[in-house]
């Protein structure tokens, strides 16, 4: 055996010995829950601030509504090619308005409504803290997004909302399990780790 077939058989078998050395998985551990807490807060605070932002957009609505109805109501570049939609936006609209000026308190509902999100992001802070402790909590805001669906598909033509914007709010549902699925994905495997 030559003098470099030596080195070469003494650098494999001390790579061997590294990678199966508890210092070695240790770190790799390390490595890979640092990498798993990481995805884990990023994702969270991603929920967070879209359950914030979308309760706080309830509070403004009729002035949302009025910039909505400019750009995609009735007499805009879109009701040439979308004309339900557009008569749809101009239709909420103007029930808005309506309801403001006859009955203001009407408001406090979707007072109420950014409330609610603002509460329930709240509540992912949990998670944030103590992912394995608090995964509960991603599971809980997982079911909430699958009743988003029965919820609007049910309720929606009982209030003669049209389907196309009974879709968008499925939307919602579908949209918001993702993050949560991912999430609850990587709490399982950091919980496996540790």
């Amino acid at each position: 055996m030559t003098h470099r077939e030596k080195k070469s058989n003494i650098t494999v078998s001390t790579a061997n010995n590294l990678a199966h050395s508890p210092l070695t998985k240790k770190v790799i551990q390390m490595d890979e829950t640092t990498i798993l807490a990481r995805r884990i807060r990023l994702l969270l605070i991603f929920f967070i601030f879209a359950l914030v932002i979308s309760g706080l957009t309830a509070v403004p609505l009729q002035t949302e509504l009025a910039l909505l109805d400019s750009i995609v109501g009735e007499g805009s570049a879109v009701q040439s090619w979308c004309p339900s939609l557009a008569r749809w936006i101009s239709h909420v609209h103007v029930g808005v308005v309506n309801t403001h000026q006859q009955y203001p308190f009407m408001a406090y509902g979707t007072d109420w409504l950014a409330f609610a999100h603002i509460v329930i992001a709240v509540a992912f802070i949990g998670p944030l803290r103590d992912p394995v402790k608090n995964v509960w909590v991603v599971e809980f805001g997982m079911i909430a997004c699958v009743l988003v669906i029965p919820l609007a598909v049910i309720c929606g033509p009982l209030r003669g909302i049209p389907w196309f914007w009974i879709l968008i709010d499925c939307s919602f549902g579908i949209f918001g399990i993702v993050p949560l699925w991912l999430t609850r994905r990587y709490i399982k495997r950091l919980e496996a780790i540790c």
